[in-house]
């Protein structure tokens, strides 16, 4: 079933948080440690979910091209692993070693944050200026699994642009599409 994202109010401030990173030893990281300088970009998604799988290549050149203009990206996966064993903290090692991707990859076990950030999908994308003040959510592009649409990243490469010249973001904002979060 595809879920959309429930594209919360523009403006609400980024909810805190302090999660393990699997991939460094399961060290507790928290959103002030991680935020970036001029943005944060939130992204809750995982490790087998076709959706993310058909994204996570194009979200690591976006990292690469914006980590270094101020913009940091923080992943977190909040999925059940019990019912859901594939996105488990080991395999979400395995997968960023796999993907190659640079940036943290935290695991949301009590499913807490992603209900703070009211997230619904994976991919969910959740974009805060420097202020931490939400400025834009939704898709990263219009690409979905089989729809032969490009993988480009545009959506969130206008919103770091917008953010970056001081300009305002786009009002139309368009809902991420994914596998839904699998709640508890």
């Amino acid at each position: 079933m595809n879920t959309p994202s429930n594209m919360i109010a523009l403006g609400t401030k980024a909810p805190f948080f302090e999660l393990p990173n699997p991939s460094k030893s399961n060290e507790i990281q928290s959103l002030d440690d991680l935020k970036g300088e001029k943005g944060t970009l939130v992204i809750f998604m995982c490790n087998h979910c076709p959706f993310v799988l058909h994204i996570i290549d194009k979200l690591n050149e976006l990292y690469e091209d914006y980590n270094e203009r101020g913009i940091e990206f923080i992943a977190i996966n909040s999925n059940d692993v019990e019912k859901y064993p594939a996105d488990s903290p080991e395999k979400m090692i395995e997968f960023q070693i796999e993907k190659n991707f640079d940036f943290p990859y935290l695991y949301d076990e009590s499913q807490a944050i992603a209900k703070a950030y009211d997230a619904a999908c994976t991919p969910d994308f959740f974009f805060f200026d420097e202020k931490l003040d939400l400025i834009y959510r939704g898709q990263m592009d219009d690409s979905r699994p089989g729809n032969n649409k490009d993988v480009t990243g545009e959506d969130l490469i206008i919103a770091f642009e917008n953010l970056l010249a001081g300009e305002p973001q786009e009002e139309i904002q368009r809902p991420s599409m994914g596998c839904n979060i699998k709640w508890k």
